[in-house]
């Protein structure tokens, strides 16, 4: 069996465009005056955050950190490690965790009890994607792009094994 490929596209390039910039108002509103820290989760994040922080006209805080449950492959193991980490003090801070995608939700769980227990004034979520139907944590999600079925998918940072992060559309993965 050859490489799985990426199939039909779920989230087209100007759908993406315009919820990024939707996301973008409605964050700018609440954090008007909070001069939050943005933290991406490399390295799926990337384009989503970049494009979303370009659509912030306030002040804001970045930084990065890089939390892994998955290996090769598609399905999760479970266990969430925390790679790199915030280089930033967060402490009586707002902090928005920019993600790509939530599926089990366990990742973006993790993240969320490590950054509370840095004191921080509010910690708060944001996702590209929400495949809300492979939850098993319960974690709450502030701004979801869009919601979708439970297939694999790649494009737009999202990848199968390293491949398919540049594509400039969200794709289901065909082969998985």
């Amino acid at each position: 069996m050859g490489l799985p490929q990426p199939g039909r596209v779920l989230v087209a390039e100007g759908e993406l465009a315009a919820r990024v910039a939707e996301l973008g108002r409605a964050i700018a509103r609440d954090y008007a005056r909070a001069n939050p820290v943005l933290v991406g989760v490399l390295h799926g994040a990337i384009p989503f955050f970049a494009d979303l922080m370009r659509r912030l006209p306030i002040d804001l805080t970045v930084d990065f950190v890089r939390a892994s449950s998955y290996g090769a492959g598609t399905t999760t193991s479970g266990a969430v490690r925390l790679v790199v980490d915030l280089t930033v003090d967060i402490a009586d801070r707002d902090v928005l965790i920019v993600d790509d995608i939530v599926d089990t939700g366990l990742t973006l769980a993790a993240l969320k009890r490590a950054f509370e227990a840095r004191g921080p004034r509010s910690v708060r979520t944001c996702v590209l994607l929400d495949k809300g139907s492979r939850r098993l944590a319960d974690v709450a999600i502030d701004y979801v792009g869009f919601s979708i079925p439970n297939v694999f998918v790649v494009g737009y940072g999202l990848d199968y094994d390293g491949l398919y992060r540049n594509l400039p559309h969200v794709a289901a993965l065909d082969g998985v």
